[in-house]
């Protein structure tokens, strides 16, 4: 078994080291020095990425000097808070610079090499992992393993055409980041003449118009000042599916959030959402009201054996299990749509702020003072915002427009 301990080293420090084992630096965490058997020694950086661990060898003592291997540790640790993984950008990098040398470099290892480039200038991991799930679910099957100087228009179209006019918004985007990577390409000399993922006088000929295909339909909305009522027939409906949508409108949550909710994402009045099941990815804590509690003992006494919050018989109900009790109440809205009641109500009834609320509702912050809140996730403002919403839920039906009314 090989030695492991944590000393402060130096350079005389770790000459004298005769004791085959890793030895981790005490001033720059990750850092160590391995002493192989044959006495040997090589700088290595140890990190978590995507919760897997990681080495990657920074260079041999004395070749590389201790202050050196410093540097380059604190390097590497800059780009895993911005995202990107060390050993995986020197692989890209390698794999292109051997490519560049022979002027023969596949679509797949440019590409990645330039997203690695473009993180340093985005603020936000999200548009990373974007270009990457793009790239990696319609391009790479078709031209990720064709060298950058055979992809033509008909790859490229190809790929576009099947989600063209169904993910019209994903298509495009997809198509500009093609065309960015292969610009990058013709600059670096790895490919000449027109750029085949060009829309301007180009795809443009052949390709609809992205905002000429269909227009963006809104979630529709039941007007804030009718909830209140609603809610009140939700009471009376005593149904699983009538819990679930009261749930999900005291806590602004999307369908996909409630249905597949599980009674061990709760923690006292705190319900943590994973990230896969969020929209953004990431994970989302909600502060969760009286009602909001009460709601989920009852729909637990309804079906005591089940691991999800809401459910029949074991299993979670279905995404059309709420839009029935919309029917039921004889309402003309979507579930999505109380999303949009909501905001509208923090809007023109409340002081709460603009910030506050788009965090309730888990939206990606794309205002440069607004994403500054992001650092922390504001849990005891939204707590107070989602308790006076609750309480707005709650007024009594003869204060509320009935919901005939327009």
């Amino acid at each position: 078994m090989e030695k492991q301990m944590t000393i402060k080293l130096d350079y005389q420090t770790v000459k004298n080291l005769k004791q085959p084992g890793r030895y981790t630096d005490a001033l720059v965490k990750g850092l160590h020095i391995w002493v192989k058997p044959n006495l040997n020694k090589y700088w290595i950086f140890r990190f978590t990425h995507n919760g897997k661990q990681h080495n990657t060898s920074l260079g041999s003592f004395p070749a590389l000097s201790i202050a050196d291997a410093r540097l380059k540790t604190q390097q590497a640790r800059d780009e895993l808070t911005k995202g990107t993984n060390p050993v995986a950008a020197k692989r890209a990098s390698k794999a292109l610079k051997q490519a560049v040398e022979t002027e023969k470099v596949r679509f797949k290892d440019f590409a990645h090499s330039c997203i690695q480039t473009k993180r340093a200038e985005w603020t936000n991991q999200k548009h990373g992992d974007q270009w990457e799930y793009t790239l990696e679910e319609f391009a790479y099957p078709i031209i990720g393993e064709k060298f950058l100087d055979e992809i033509t228009m008909e790859d490229i179209l190809e790929i576009l055409n099947p989600i063209w006019t169904t993910k019209t918004e994903t298509a495009s985007r997809l198509r500009g980041r093609i065309e960015w990577v292969l610009a990058a390409a013709t600059t670096r000399k790895l490919r000449s003449g027109i750029n085949p993922a060009q829309w301007k006088n180009y795809l443009q000929t052949i390709l609809p118009a992205p905002n000429k295909i269909k227009k963006v339909e809104h979630h529709k909305a039941l007007p804030y000042r009718q909830v209140p009522a609603l809610v009140a027939q939700l009471r009376e409906m005593d149904s699983m599916g009538a819990l679930a949508l009261e749930f999900l409108i005291l806590n602004a949550s999307r369908t996909g959030e409630v249905i597949g909710g599980l009674r061990s994402e709760i923690d006292g009045d705190v319900w943590t959402i994973p990230g896969s099941r969020m929209k953004a990815k990431k994970e989302h804590r909600v502060p969760l009201c009286k009602r909001s509690l009460e709601i989920l003992e009852i729909a637990k006494a309804k079906d005591e054996d089940s691991k999800y919050l809401f459910s029949r018989n074991g299993r979670m109900i279905t995404n059309m299990a709420m839009p029935m009790m919309l029917r039921r109440a004889k309402v003309d809205a979507t579930v999505h749509g109380f999303r949009s009641s909501f905001r509208d109500w923090v809007s023109e009834e409340t002081s709460h702020s603009a910030e506050v609320a788009e965090m309730s509702l888990a939206h990606t912050i794309r205002n440069t003072v607004e994403r500054a809140y992001r650092r922390k996730d504001l849990l005891e403002k939204r707590r107070q915002l989602l308790n006076d919403w609750e309480r707005y839920c709650n007024i009594v039906n003869e204060n509320v427009i009935e919901l005939k009314a327009a």
